[in-house]
């Protein structure tokens, strides 16, 4: 059966933080899509409800051996049951790895611009950020490795990875996993991959698990993922840690004690579903997102002079670098924000930028992962919104620094 991904479903009023944070703007920020989900999870869902009881619950029998399968299946990654545990986010489990490895006072490198919760872990943990940015070369971002290794001091502990990258939308390369991998080893730094956006990759590339690469790098890695991007079940909280080495597996799990709690009854349903029965509605959602993407890149191309968007290998989201169009994005006498000149003047939602870290001053975030109509509609309001603003720059004088 073919489903239906044009379908409007109307989010306002139900208490979504991305239809109702910036009021009436079209929300194309926060990376939460606006599809259904998948007939067999809601279907589970609706059992449970049935059922009737909702008390502390464990993890159903068959969700290990599901998780095993999808993995095996879909990244030909072969793991354990007794790696595999369950948490309530996938940055509850990344502030347990910071908060088991090393002791405060340590560092932990990032890879900005990058998903801005990775940006507050050190200080969650009592740690120090460092950073190795990741850099556009021909427009398309890639990892200096000698800036990686230099970025690393006798502190540092634990390496952020995350792959596919938010929001830079890179799924790295074998190559570029095993060289740090290999760096990491050898300066003895554990590695924290996640892996969230792993099942939504775009043709022509393949996410490939760190931890897969080799027993060593195994067991030096914890992996998280979580069926929430993949099959647009954020709000049910339920992750999932792969952690090989047992020594380091009773590190995080100590480190996590009172504070990283189990997942609930309804994530525990929905997840089990997910992952035994909602590939062919994975693999439609794909197609989708393929388009949206294409569409996205056509019109920011062609019809927002000045705005370039870098290539999307895997996620929902697009990463767009508005510097050359600085002088049309004045408002209210501050030029520049991208983020805010969309908003006021195109009533469109994005990411600002600068959230990500070093490096995103200047860009937005862009999600499409919705329907195409909504699409259309944000990039038309953008488009219009830049055609204004250029008007006003050529008015004023300002017009050649327009892009």
């Amino acid at each position: 059966m073919r489903v239906d991904f044009d379908r409007i479903i109307d989010r306002r009023h139900t208490g979504s933080v991305k239809w109702s944070r910036y009021g009436d703007a079209l929300p194309l920020w926060v990376a939460d899509m606006d599809f259904s989900a998948p007939e067999p999870v809601v279907q589970a869902l609706r059992e449970r409800v049935e059922h009737q009881i909702f008390g502390y619950t464990l993890p159903p029998e068959d969700l290990g051996e599901a998780v095993r399968a999808w993995l095996r299946r879909r990244h030909g990654w072969e793991v354990e049951q007794e790696a595999i545990s369950f948490v309530p986010g996938v940055m509850r489990g990344v502030n347990s790895v910071a908060r088991a490895v090393g002791r405060p006072g340590d560092g932990i490198l990032v890879q900005p611009p990058v998903y801005f919760p990775f940006l507050v872990v050190p200080e969650n943990s009592e740690r120090v950020l460092e950073q190795a940015p990741v850099r556009p070369v021909n427009g398309r971002y890639q990892i200096d490795f000698d800036a990686f290794e230099q970025a690393i001091t006798d502190r540092t502990r634990l390496f952020l990875l995350c792959n596919p990258h938010n929001p830079l939308g890179r799924v790295f390369t074998t190559m570029e996993l095993e060289r740090l991998a290999e760096i990491c080893l050898r300066r003895n730094i554990v590695i924290s991959s996640d892996e969230i956006h792993g099942d939504l990759i775009f043709n022509g590339h393949k996410h490939i698990p760190i931890a897969a690469l080799a027993p060593e790098i195994a067991a030096k890695t914890v992996t998280t993922f979580a069926p929430s991007k993949t099959f647009n079940i954020p709000g049910l909280s339920c992750s999932i840690m792969i952690i090989q080495d047992a020594e380091l597996r009773a590190q995080v799990k100590a480190a996590g004690a009172g504070l990283v709690g189990g997942v609930n009854v309804m994530g525990y349903a929905a997840a089990l579903a997910a992952y035994q029965e909602g590939e062919e509605w994975l693999l439609q959602l794909l197609e989708y997102l393929q388009e949206n993407r294409d569409y996205t890149l056509d019109f920011v191309g062609t019809r927002l002079p000045g705005i370039e968007m870098a290539p999307v290998e895997g996620t929902f989201l697009a990463w767009l670098d508005c510097r050359s169009s600085a002088a049309c994005l004045s408002h209210d006498g501050e030029e520049g924000n991208a983020h805010e000149f969309f908003l006021q003047r195109a009533n469109v939602a994005l990411n600002e930028g600068a959230t990500f870290g070093s490096g995103g001053e200047g860009f937005v975030r862009l999600n499409f992962g919705c329907t195409r109509a909504t699409l259309v509609q944000a990039l038309e309001r953008m488009e219009g919104a830049l055609e204004e603003g250029r008007a006003a720059a050529d008015s004023s004088g300002r017009g050649t620094r327009c892009g």
